[in-house]
Order: C-alpha cells, then sequence, then structure tokens
C-alpha cells in the first residue's frame, strides 16, 4: 500500500461544490483505502492504497460523482512526490517568512509553458513538473495569473500539514 494525497478541486469554496469531510472520508474508505484521514475543510484526503496515479484519480472522481454527487477533479500524489515537492520548493525565504501568501498549484498535468501575469500585480512563479509555486506578495484576490492546466492550490501552511499528516 502507498501512501497517497488527494487533493480535490474547488471545492466548499462559500456555496460551490459542498462537501462534507465526513463523507467524503467514508467514500474513500467504502473504496477499500485505508488510514483515510481529512485535512481542514478544503478538500484534502490522506489515505493508502494500491492503485495509483492517473487510474486512482478517475476512481476518485467516478466515486465522487455517484456517492456524493459532486463533480470536481482529484489531484493525487504519493507522499514521497509531496516530499519532493517540498524539496523542491524554489521560493524557502517565502515560504518561510509568509507561507500563506506562497502557494503550491498541483496540476494533473504539467503546466504549459504560457503561464502568464497580466496587471500589475507582484506575484511571481516558478514551474517545476506538474507543480507550480506561486507567491502572491499583495495576495490572490485580484491576481491575474493564468496557468491554463487543471489543478488546485494549497498554501505552504496547508502542504506541510499534509506532509505531516503522511507520517502518522
Amino acid at each position: 500500500m502507498t501512501v497517497h494525497i488527494a487533493l480535490l478541486r474547488a471545492v466548499n469554496l462559500g456555496s460551490h461544490k459542498k462537501v462534507s469531510m465526513a463523507d467524503l472520508r467514508a467514500m474513500v474508505t467504502d473504496l477499500g483505502f485505508e488510514n483515510v484521514q481529512t485535512l481542514l475543510q478544503s478538500g484534502n484526503v490522506v489515505f493508502e492504497s494500491k492503485p495509483t496515479g492517473a487510474k486512482l484519480e478517475t476512481l476518485l472522481e467516478d466515486a465522487a460523482r455517484k456517492e456524493l454527487n459532486l463533480d470536481t477533479e482529484f489531484i493525487v500524489r504519493t507522499a514521497k512526490d509531496w516530499d519532493a515537492i517540498i524539496a523542491k520548493n524554489p521560493f524557502p525565504k517565502e515560504a518561510k517568512s509568509d507561507p500563506g501568501r506562497f502557494v503550491l498549484f498541483a496540476c494533473k498535468t504539467a503546466p504549459a509553458a504560457s503561464i502568464k501575469v497580466t496587471g500589475a500585480q507582484r506575484e511571481y512563479f516558478k514551474a517545476v513538473g506538474k507543480n507550480v509555486y506561486i507567491v502572491y506578495p499583495d495576495g490572490q484576490g485580484r491576481s491575474k495569473l493564468k496557468v491554463h492546466t487543471i489543478g488546485t492550490a494549497r498554501n505552504w501552511n496547508t502542504v506541510l500539514k499534509l506532509a505531516a499528516a503522511t507520517k502518522q
């Protein structure tokens, strides 16, 4: 069994795509996965399973549609992948000084070279594999960053909490 982190895209944002973490845990457990735990209310699940990669993402997405009436993408990484994400962080200073404004954007596929920032915002980023590390010194609210791929963002505090959860 491999430890995985699954990130649900765009759930529990206001009234958008509501899902209870208890229902999400039950769904993942009912799939036969072990040591299932959720973190926060933004759709983060840590669990152990044999399936991995795109096959696992599809399995979770299909189950969410059927069991939770929830149509959303799941971005899945192994615990080993997650440790590498942390180790490859190109902005360690920002991660330490302002982790709430430093974000990991985890993508289903490697983002195209066409990531663009328009407008007068001061955010900056670096794409590494299937992840984009983004610093929002002025916050995300008015950002004009366009990644042009399916993914979901977590601030660095959450990234570290998820890493800790894989070690329990």
